[in-house]
């Protein structure tokens, strides 16, 4: 039965009364976390943002003087930065949607599964439990010419994986997509446990196949959940920095953003110039945080299950 517009009327007035009352709970559970990242964080942002205005070498520490926005202004003119961001995007987009897809199809499988579940979930994290630099040497391990597995299996045993760009960018990506689709499965497994099996019965029952029911009625309802796995893992795969340093050091033009910083500090000891990597790497990921949750962001009413 349809409701009746003064009941609609009463509904739409208990959640405004609940809005406020909610968005103050939030607050205060979040509170003690936020005061925590706030005094752990906020010195060395504060940090790096003033050395970031200052053109400062720690093989010179004498000539140390504060020059403004002059290293900004340097870097974003610089081919290098547009060279490095356009990696580090192309790396981005190639991890996450592969993680997507591969995670997705391991949530249906997790979630379908009856024997042997709790097995299978400990499984697929093995690869999220490994340390970074471990996979990463693994995986460069099993492409190198000279010692690796897989050039044989491939026929091609004198070519060297890492010797060009297509195919060194292919690798990182590879090892990064292998390392961190569990965790968007898990994920997704959480917005698929969400959705009532009732919808996927009257899908089948008007005739609805397996393909139609995952278009019309999973992927619908699990919006909330693939934007936050997409959230996260594109602002994780966008500060990618182990891979890169460990198969490649940089090297064939896969320098990512994350990597420049590095180099400019540590290789050059231009402390001013890669502060102000960081500070331009960390104002990009804000700027990608917000345009996910303006853009693609999913009505909290209706992930709620408000309408």
């Amino acid at each position: 039965m349809a409701a009746t517009p003064e009941a609609r009327r009463r509904r739409d007035a208990g959640r405004a009364g609940r809005a406020p009352t909610e968005q103050r709970l939030g607050w205060y559970l979040c509170a003690p976390a936020l005061g925590v990242m706030f005094a752990v964080t906020a010195y060395p942002m504060l940090q790096a943002l003033w050395l970031s205005l200052q053109s400062y070498r720690l093989t010179d520490p004498d000539s140390r003087r504060f020059v403004g926005l002059d290293n900004y202004v340097l870097i974003l003119t610089d081919a290098l930065w547009w060279q490095t961001v356009g990696v580090t995007l192309l790396i981005t987009v190639i991890t996450v949607t592969a993680e997507l897809v591969l995670g997705f199809a391991l949530a249906l499988v997790m979630h379908r599964i009856v024997f042997g579940r709790g097995i299978v979930r400990t499984a697929i994290l093995v690869p999220y439990g490994l340390i970074t630099v471990v996979s990463a040497y693994a995986w460069l391990y099993a492409f190198r010419a000279d010692s690796g597995f897989v050039p044989g299996w491939l026929g091609l045993d004198d070519y060297d994986f890492f010797s060009q760009f297509g195919s060194s960018l292919l690798v990182i990506c590879l090892s990064e997509i292998w390392k961190t689709t569990p965790f968007v499965s898990l994920l997704l497994l959480a917005g698929l446990a969400q959705i009532p099996e009732e919808l996927h019965e009257a899908a089948k029952v008007d005739g609805a196949t397996a393909w139609q029911r995952i278009y019309k009625v999973t992927l619908p309802n699990m919006r909330g959940a693939i934007m936050v796995a997409a959230l996260f893992r594109t602002l994780d795969a966008y500060r990618i920095f182990d891979n890169v340093f460990v198969m490649t050091g940089g090297a064939n033009n896969t320098e990512t953003v994350a990597f420049l910083a590095y180099r400019q500090i540590i290789s050059r000891t231009a402390v001013g110039l890669g502060s102000a990597v960081s500070v331009l790497l960390f104002v990009t990921v804000v700027l990608i945080a917000f345009v996910f949750v303006k853009v693609f962001g999913t009505d909290l009413s209706q992930v709620r299950g408000e309408r």
